[in-house]
């Protein structure tokens, strides 16, 4: 696929996903804002329009894009992006050939259930909600939660 990647590899995630934030705000952690940049594609100042690939399509798999406008999708934008943030050791096994059917597989199956999973604990829940009422739009930038 990619020998020489042009960095940066853009990130298109749902932050209102409580697995998806959870998973930005270990990479937000580690990646250098040179070779990772995280969308979160949830929030209401995101334009669609400006990727052109409309908000359905985005949070139904997970997309990215490198600087020179090549896009991955699904388990091939979650390793680049790990790769993006140094920790591509970890994501490794999905470039293995005789598992990345099982690997596909379960990505599908997790895409299926997503929408159903908005019930766990969101890791930003307590930034979010205050004396009782909760706000999606008062989500911390997640780059900003790792450098603390």
């Amino acid at each position: 696929m990619y020998n020489r990647p042009h960095w940066p590899l853009s990130l298109y995630y749902d932050g209102d996903c409580p697995l998806c934030a959870r998973e930005i705000q270990l990479l937000s952690r580690h990646a250098d804002e040179h070779r990772l940049l995280l969308i979160d594609i949830s929030r209401a100042d995101f334009q669609a329009d400006s990727v052109g690939i409309d908000r359905t399509t985005l949070s139904n798999r997970l997309h990215a894009r490198f600087a020179d406008g090549q896009w991955l999708t699904g388990l091939d934008a979650t390793l680049w992006s790990w790769r993006a943030a140094g920790l591509g050791r970890w994501a490794t096994p999905l470039t293995w050939r005789a598992l990345r059917p099982l690997f596909e597989l379960g990505y599908w199956l997790f895409c299926r259930l997503r929408p159903h999973l908005a019930w766990l604990p969101h890791p930003a829940a307590g930034k979010r909600c205050q004396q009782g009422q909760c706000n999606a739009d008062q989500r911390p930038d997640p780059s900003s939660d790792a450098r603390l």
